[in-house]
């Protein structure tokens, strides 16, 4: 079932994000988060408008969780929005991320948003597949913009166009 995420889920949420924190380029954050740490990040996503947070929910809790957010500060990028899907370990080859970013993007047709970026550290092969059965093309490469496990990462970047 994929719904909006509720606050009782945010310790899942913060425990799914913070395996890929200890373990993964994939964020690059260097230190795991407390759960009060992310009320923040979580007061960011709304039940309507482009910031979202959506929820895969299983018999043992959430799944994973796929977010809409602000790409940058600046009024003018607005109608820009910067996804993500992060899943348990468990939960990735099974579909999960493909349920989530459809409910994602159907939830965002019709909303003020004209693209849908997104950055993926290489080797990632299921992410790089997952934007592009949605759509997104690699529009560029950041070389060497994170320094995590002591080593440099690169970042590439994906775009969508969104339907108005």
């Amino acid at each position: 079932m994929i719904r909006p995420g509720r606050l009782d889920d945010l310790a899942a949420l913060t425990e799914i994000y913070n395996h890929y924190v200890l373990t993964s380029p994939a964020t690059f954050d260097l230190e795991p988060f407390e759960v009060d740490q992310r009320l923040d990040w979580f007061g960011h996503y709304a039940q309507s408008g482009p910031h979202r947070l959506l929820v895969a929910a299983g018999d043992a809790g959430p799944l994973g969780y796929a977010t809409s957010g602000r790409w940058r500060p600046k009024p003018a990028y607005e109608t820009t929005v910067e996804t993500t899907v992060y899943l348990r370990p468990e939960a990735t080859g099974q579909g999960v991320g493909q349920e989530l970013y459809a409910a994602l993007f159907a939830e965002l047709a019709g909303e003020d948003v004209r693209r849908a970026v997104a950055g993926i550290v290489p080797p990632n092969d299921a992410s790089i597949r997952l934007h592009r059965q949605f759509g997104f093309r690699e529009v560029g490469r950041f070389t060497e913009v994170g320094r995590k496990f002591g080593r440099y990462w690169d970042v590439l970047w994906f775009e969508k166009t969104l339907p108005a």
